[in-house]
Formats: C-alpha cells, sequence, structure tokens
C-alpha cells in the first residue's frame, strides 16, 4: 500500500480534517453557549424591582446623610421622579451633590403615591427616624416594586 505525503498508511487519499459529526457537535456547542449568555444577560431596559431597589438605597443614604451631617434630610416623590433636600438656614434647600441629586423615573415606570396631591413628602430627622410611613409602589408592564419607607427610618423594596 502507497504511503502518502501526509504520512496516513490507511488510505491514500485521508486528509487532514473534521468529521460532520465533529462540526455539529461544536456547532451545539456554540449554541447552547450563546442561549445561556442570552438568558444570563439583563434586561437592558431594567426591572421595577431594580429601579425601586436602586431608590431604596437612595433613600437610606438620605436618612444616613441626615444622621451623619446631624441635620433633617427630606425625600420628595412625585410620579416623574424624586429628590432630595437638606434643612439649611431654616430653609430646605435641593441637594445637588452626585448620590442624592433628582431623578427621573424611567420610561414607562409610575409611581402609586399616598398623597392625593401628586407629591410626597418624608423628612428623616437628625437621628434617621422618619416623619411617618409611607409606601411607595413602583409599577411598570404589570410588574410591581413596593417602596416601604418605616417611621423608624428602615427602609425596604420588595416585588410584588
Amino acid at each position: 500500500m502507497p504511503i502518502s505525503a501526509a504520512g496516513n498508511s490507511r488510505h491514500p487519499l485521508a486528509t487532514a480534517g473534521f468529521t460532520l459529526v465533529e462540526l455539529m457537535v461544536v456547532i451545539t456547542i456554540i449554541g447552547l453557549a450563546s442561549a445561556v449568555v442570552a438568558f444570563a444577560m439583563p434586561d437592558p431596559r431594567g426591572r421595577v424591582l431594580d429601579e425601586g431597589l436602586r431608590f431604596a438605597a437612595r433613600v437610606r443614604a438620605a436618612r444616613d446623610i441626615a444622621i451623619v451631617e446631624a441635620r433633617p434630610v427630606s425625600l420628595w416623590v412625585t410620579g416623574g421622579g424624586y429628590g432630595f433636600d437638606r434643612r439649611i438656614g431654616g430653609a430646605w434647600t435641593p441637594v445637588a451633590d452626585k448620590p442624592l441629586r433628582v431623578e427621573r423615573w424611567s420610561d414607562q415606570t409610575r409611581a402609586a403615591l399616598p398623597d392625593a396631591g401628586g407629591r410626597t413628602r418624608v423628612t428623616f430627622d437628625p437621628t434617621g427616624v422618619a416623619d411617618r410611613n409611607v409606601d411607595i409602589r413602583l409599577s411598570r408592564r404589570g410588574a410591581d416594586a413596593l417602596v416601604r419607607i418605616g417611621a423608624d427610618g428602615e427602609v425596604r423594596a420588595d416585588a410584588q
């Protein structure tokens, strides 16, 4: 039997390469890996619970600032967004610092507020205690998140 240039003595016309089965296995693995990545990636629009958690974290930061600075800090919430004010010289002054700047709700997010006037305010005193309990429900595309601000200053966000 003649030996080919590649050194293969079994088949004179054998060439190096992949079989159809090997190619199909590789394509299947790539497809499965792509599916896993696609399902693991977060929704670019975000979830309403993520927005509620971010809001709750900023409210906790405002409470902590009230304690550290030993001056009242308030949160105001409307259907369009929320922001924070500090009590300075007997007047409420908007907070312009980056973590507590005015923030708008994401597209299609709706906030259900307890006050009929369309604006709710909660004030944290220098000990971190809130002046009242407030529940704010965020809704987007049939999903809800509830952010609870307790009179003791505790802030929680839960999916509904």
